[in-house]
């Protein structure tokens, strides 16, 4: 379920308090006094057998007893009664309850079933929304409605705030009416038995109150879920998380480095990232970065011009943003030229730009000019140190009409007490981001740059992969089907560079044998000098045991090196069974980095990938930097550079760059492994060598498991889904039928340039000349698990694809409705395309489960009528006379 019968928890028009009294601290006399005294024009009928007013109100006994059903319930009772009254509740036709009460887990009934199940069971065949239980409550400032126990009201905004953690809710509250800072919704969580953050955000998302969504998050229970709701929350409005437990106690051992090294943590700071959001660590943090993102444009560049009367604060400022990461702008000559004419002689003649501090506020406004001017500057920061000389006022009376018609951002440091008070509150109510300490104001501009950078991570188009990208998948199945049906859950070392290989990934020679004795003859196949390595079930670090030994040059240093081997594990892992011996080449690669990628299966979110310094320290470094799959070459880039090993792959000294394309390449068949074999859940790839010449995989360790089904249920987000392509044949030649993938964006440009203007005009109700490029990603890169575009196409002559048609259907969350648009090439009408098209769009939405699709056109639109009608959907009008709404339902039975 997700935001089915939400706006009954949101917008009721009638509240019954079930457990209302009158006892003093009790939460049903808190929670009837703050909905009288919240403002909420709504009925409000208070509940509780023991009274017969409450405070001016009538007092209904029962559920049975009130004379309408409420729309939004607020239960205040013992734990045993929650059940039954939800099912009240639900018989009489109330769709929404926010349940207060907590301990329903931990108690049970006769059949040993806890009263959180036996709650849900009650309100599921009523659509019954929770909130909670164990929650504080919901406050929507905007209807004047606080139907929590919370100590104080919150004022009217444009903020929701969502939160886990009851304590958080009401001293954020506190905090932020101390502040000034109002809400459009206001909720608490609790323990999200029923609705979750991915229910809060899909309504959030499309909540013409809510301008901001700051999330405090404990724990996510539904990744897929919360994945897609988060990634269509972020890209309509800033969504901003604090997540708590930022330290883990340590990771549980693992027999890969990948599962020591991913805490939860790292995990969740991927999926944050991946979903466009920002994350931030404190309170403090959580509303300045709604004082940056809410009233900032959005960033074009990172570079930033610091202006200020004191030398002092611009290098406090410069340091803070160097440290974080920033950027600097640097100066054109010509704005130095510029500069040099308007400020004193002895000003700082570079960025920061010290004005000196007896300037005056013209001083300040022919400064920002001229700076805003530079094309090398993307944002500036002010900031101003009070003077005897001129007040505060006055500069910023000057500085805001410059301010606000301004391109580029400008951002605002007032620097003191009350003597700056009135300047930063005139730019405060401006609407421009001020703060009070230069490194305040940098954090906040660093806030817009990581949130810019996230926001690209869902807007980027990745490059198409070359022809490397086919596996051989069979082959790889094979080994850990063999591995799996001989009662083995580590493949060993040869047979996980045998799955590398399937997928491309470049591996050094390697050959398994049994003994010491049957080492030497492979070795010289293979050539000195070769690296010998033990093979032990039971051993997953050889290196910890003294079982490797690299550089052998001869049979003589192969025995003796196999010999001493055999000892040492004799001696210091008795338990462990020697298999025998892997025997490699030595791959001489003088100017190779030594580089991690791993798989780890964390428990919320499935599979993640890790990429870092590799080598025997990796642990000890640390280095290293998650995301979650699938990958692309966008994501595999951003992913490498956020390492500190990235900065040495690129070349320093006389040693050459390494090969980032192989690197980029190798994450990416690594996140088609997982996607392709779910029974993987450990990789190492330890270390993987790149340099300039490419990369080869020198160790690899892959722990598998038995599964049931095709494991895409355990990916956080969903995968291209390569099980809907098809083939068919129009007009006499092969036409293939697929989902759209983001590498489609320059041909879906053709695609739509070759439209004629009235087809566009049919399909999106009015002219368009030409989609934008952020349109055109928009378009190409979709969440598979809530939208589908299908396109026609065909072979060009020269390898390439052209689309000749798309259809698209995008549901609601509840999976209830999809809204349904087809369009055809306008060349290429009238031969069957649409028709071809739109039995694939019907037979996927049946598949999936939804109930029905919808779709309006012109009146005039008469092949489109038509079309629909072939397929079954009813016709209907609309409010506009000139505009059809077509409908199909899917639940009936096919004749």
């Amino acid at each position: 379920m997700s935001i089915r019968n939400l706006q009954y928890l949101f917008n009721p028009k009638s509240i019954a308090v079930i457990g209302a009294s009158n006892k003093v601290h009790g939460v049903g006399t808190t929670v009837l006094n703050n909905i009288c005294a919240g403002g909420f024009d709504g009925a409000v009928y208070p509940v509780n057998p023991k009274y017969a007013t409450l405070a001016g109100l009538e007092v209904y006994p029962g559920i049975a007893q009130l004379p309408v059903a409420p729309e939004l319930a607020v239960i205040c009772t013992p734990v045993a009664t929650v059940p039954k009254l939800i099912s009240e509740l639900g018989e009489r036709g109330t769709k929404a309850a926010i349940v207060l009460t907590a301990g329903l887990s931990a108690i049970r009934d006769e059949n040993g079933v806890s009263m959180r199940d036996l709650m849900l069971a009650a309100s599921r065949p009523h659509l019954l929304r929770i909130l909670g239980p164990n929650c504080v409550g919901m406050l929507a400032p905007r209807i004047g409605l606080n139907a929590s126990f919370a100590h104080v009201n919150a004022l009217p905004g444009k903020i929701a705030f969502v939160s886990q953690s009851g304590a958080m809710v009401t001293g954020v509250l506190d905090w932020a009416n101390a502040r000034g800072i109002g809400f459009s919704k206001f909720i608490s969580l609790g323990d999200g038995a029923d609705i979750d953050f991915g229910d809060i955000l899909d309504y959030l998302a499309g909540d013409p109150e809510t301008h901001a969504i700051l999330l405090y998050v404990e724990a996510i229970t539904s990744a897929r879920k919360f994945m897609s709701a988060a990634r269509a929350a972020a890209r309509s409005k800033p969504t901003i998380v604090i997540k708590a437990g930022r330290v883990p106690e340590g990771a549980k051992a693992a027999a890969s480095h990948t599962g020591a090294l991913a805490g939860s943590d790292g995990v969740y700071d991927a999926a944050f990232r991946r979903a466009g959001m920002l994350r931030v660590l404190t309170t403090e943090d959580l509303f300045d970065a709604v004082e940056t993102l809410a009233r900032a444009r959005p960033l074009t560049g990172e570079r930033l011009a610091i202006l200020t009367n004191g030398g002092g604060p611009g290098v406090m400022a410069t340091d803070t943003l160097i440290e974080d990461g920033g950027t600097l702008a640097p100066l054109c000559e010509q704005t130095m030229q510029k500069l040099d004419a308007v400020l004193p002689a002895n000003w700082s003649r570079s960025n920061p730009v010290d004005i000196i501090g007896d300037a005056p506020a013209n001083r300040y406004v022919e400064a920002l000019e001229i700076l805003q001017e530079d094309p090398a500057v993307d944002a500036s920061l002010i900031i101003h140190a009070p003077t005897a000389i001129v007040p505060s006022t006055d500069i910023a009376k000057a500085l805001i009409p410059l301010a606000n018609k301004s391109q580029k951002n400008v951002l605002t440091c007032w620097l003191g007490g009350s003597a700056v008070a009135r300047g930063r509150e005139m730019f405060s109510e401006a609407a421009i981001p001020s703060y009070e300490t230069p490194e305040k104001a940098i954090r906040g501009f660093m806030q817009m740059v990581h949130y810019r950078r996230n926001q690209q991570l869902l807007m980027q188009v990745p490059a198409a992969l070359s022809a490397a990208s086919s596996h051989d998948v069979s082959a790889a199945r094979e080994v850990i089907r063999g591995a799996l049906t001989a009662g083995r859950d580590m493949l060993s070392e040869a047979e996980a560079k045998t799955v590398l290989a399937a997928y491309g990934i470049p591996v050094v020679e390697t050959r398994v044998v049994a003994s010491v004795e049957e080492a030497i003859p492979a070795a010289e196949a293979i050539g000195f000098p070769v690296a010998l390595k033990i093979l032990s079930p039971e051993i997953s670090h050889k290196s910890d045991v003294g079982g490797v030994a690299l550089d052998l040059d001869s049979s003589t240093a192969v025995r003796a090196a196999g010999t001493r081997m055999k000892e040492r594990i004799a001696k210091l892992r008795p338990d462990a069974r020697l298999q025998g011996f892997t025997v490699q080449g030595m791959a001489r690669r003088p100017e190779g980095r030594e580089l991690i990628i791993g798989v780890a299966t964390d428990p919320v979110f499935g599979p993640i990938i890790l990429f870092g310094q590799g080598g025997i320290a990796v642990e000890v470094t640390a280095d290293h930097a998650i995301a979650l799959p699938p990958l692309n070459t966008v994501l595999a880039r951003d992913l490498v550079s956020r390492t500190r090993v990235s900065k040495l792959l690129a070349g320093y000294r006389n040693r050459a760059p390494a090969d980032s394309e192989g690197i980029y390449r190798t994450l990416v068949q690594v996140s088609d492994m997982i996607v392709d074999l779910p029974e993987i859940t450990e990789l190492d790839i330890n270390p993987l060598i790149a340099d300039g010449n490419g990369v080869i995989a020198l160790d690899a360790r892959i722990r598998v498991r038995s599964i049931v089904g095709n494991g895409i249920g355990r990916l956080a987000i969903r995968p291209y889904p390569a099980d809907l392509e098809e083939w068919i044949s129009w007009q006499g030649n092969p036409v293939m039928l697929r989902p759209i993938k983001p590498e489609d964006v320059n041909e879906h440009a053709l695609f739509f340039d070759a439209l004629d203007p009235d087809d566009v005009c049919d399909r999106a109700f009015t002219r368009v000349g030409s989609l934008l490029p952020s349109q055109l990603v928009r378009l190409t890169q979709i969440d598979y698990d809530r939208e589908m575009a299908f396109i026609a196409c065909r072979s060009r002559a020269d390898g390439s694809t052209e689309t000749l048609g798309v259809a698209r259907a995008i549901t609601d969350p509840d999976n209830f409705t999809a809204e349904f648009a087809i369009i055809v090439r306008s060349d290429l009408k009238r031969h069957g395309l649409g028709h071809i098209l739109m039995d694939k769009l019907v037979r996927y939405c049946r598949e999936r489960g939804t109930k029905r699709m919808v779709g309006e056109t012109f009146k005039s639109n008469s092949r489109m009528i038509e079309l629909a009608g072939t397929f079954g959907f009813e016709l209907r009008p609309t409010q506009d006379p000139k505009i059809m709404l077509m409908q199909l339902d899917l639940t009936m039975q096919l004749s």
